[in-house]
């Protein structure tokens, strides 16, 4: 089913999405609506425009392509299925997201991943392709955040204060550039061949999304954050 959000309010177009009984729906010229496919389950969303914020949200189990820009909170307390945006996005990517997985073609901006966590089987992966803002896996307490850095090689794709409270979970940074500054709280280190086997999976998955190669992305340089175990602030929150 196609469904022209043109002038349609966020509430009335959210409505339809979730009423309608087809499994694939096209939503073409979004404007800006929000909560596009928030709690939704079981179904196939494919938006042509720009979403508003919080597209996602509480994903329970659908799949959601944007073919353009993503704004703010997108993926918020997702718990789980699939986002895939074929452009850049903006600040909170992932917001305490559960599981499920979210790849970015472009840039994200501040805070990606922040307060993500994951339980047993419950593991949320975030991939984004070019460069993010500060405080990337901010308060992190599981999954994994992959930054590939494409198109910024000259430089290290993360902002300031990467891993600023994080307790669990791990962050991968395509780079030869280390990044600078990281809190007490993030161990940096270089990944080798058995740490990139965690990501290869999902690098796998963007690459065929957004039409890359994975094995040269994957034989760059990469570098690996996790919880210092050592750090007070992660003993506040984990048992060790």
């Amino acid at each position: 089913m196609v469904i022209n959000a043109n002038e349609v309010g966020y509430f009335d177009l959210n409505k339809k999405i979730v009423e309608c009984p087809d499994e694939d729906i096209t939503v073409t010229n979004a404007m800006g609506q929000r909560y596009i496919g928030c709690g939704v389950a079981g179904k196939k969303i494919t938006v042509e425009g720009t979403p508003g914020n919080a597209l996602g949200a509480y994903l329970d189990g659908s799949r959601i392509i944007v073919h353009g820009n993503g704004q703010d909170a997108i993926g918020d307390t997702m718990n789980n299925g699939e986002i895939i945006i074929h452009g850049s996005c903006g600040d909170t990517t992932g917001y305490a997201m559960r599981s499920g997985k979210i790849f970015v073609k472009g840039n994200a901006g501040y805070r990606v991943g922040i307060h993500m966590k994951e339980y047993h089987e419950y593991f949320p992966k975030i991939v984004i392709g070019g460069k993010v803002g500060d405080f990337l896996g901010e308060y992190q307490a599981g999954g994994i955040i992959v930054v590939l850095g494409i198109g910024y090689e000259d430089e290290c794709p993360v902002g300031s204060f990467v891993g600023t409270g994080m307790h669990g979970g791990y962050i991968f940074i395509r780079s030869e550039h280390e990044p600078k500054g990281l809190p007490v709280q993030v161990c940096c280190e270089k990944a080798t061949d058995e740490d990139k086997k965690k990501i290869a999976e999902y690098v796998e998955e963007f690459s065929v999304n957004f039409g890359y190669n994975s094995e040269e992305l994957l034989s760059g340089n990469f570098y690996k954050l996790t919880p210092n175990t050592a750090s007070p602030y992660k003993q506040l929150y984990t048992h060790n």
